[in-house]
């Protein structure tokens, strides 16, 4: 039990610091994929609504504290896509790396959406097509395909573990 956390913070803070040195770097066209939102919702995915919300809520608060203008805001944003996904394990497969490449790319289009309505729609900026060809569409692609390879580290790093812990018991 402690192990998962103690795994699941450390792939918190590798996502952070991630997200804020090597892929400001590799932007593309000003986009940065979120890996926070990939942690957020490859935790659950794995392990279920209230892991989703948890870490969803920790991802949040790391990225109101990184860029962030209100605190709180992608705290909550995070937390709503943790617990959404968090009901798909009792639904699907977890073995295909289809549904997961769906759920980030949908993930990341409900997170452009929001971040859209809370911080230019509220505004008075009504370029929503100016916004989604430049800022929503590309984030989706770039960080789908990142979040593939995020999605196989975490899931090998979870068995890992988890065969450690039946070799244990």
């Amino acid at each position: 039990m402690i192990k998962r956390k103690i795994t699941s913070i450390i792939c918190i803070i590798l996502a952070l610091l991630l997200q804020t040195t090597i892929f400001r770097k590799l932007a593309l066209s000003d986009v940065v994929p979120n890996l926070l939102l990939v942690v957020t919702v490859t935790y659950a995915y794995l392990r279920g609504r209230t892991s989703g919300l948890l870490i969803g809520f920790l991802c949040g608060l790391l990225m109101d504290c990184a860029y962030g203008s209100v605190v709180g805001l992608y705290a909550f944003i995070l937390m709503t896509i943790g617990f959404v996904i968090g009901f798909c394990p009792k639904i699907y497969f977890r073995n295909s790396l289809v549904l997961p490449l769906i759920l980030i790319a949908a993930s990341d289009f409900v997170y452009g959406l929001y971040s859209y309505i809370t911080e230019f729609l509220m505004r008075g900026k009504l370029h929503f097509t100016f916004y989604f060809i430049h800022r929503i569409l590309p984030e989706v692609v770039y960080t789908a395909i990142v979040g593939i390879v995020v999605y196989r580290l975490v899931v090998a790093f979870e068995t890992l573990i988890t065969k450690k812990r039946e070799e244990e018991v």
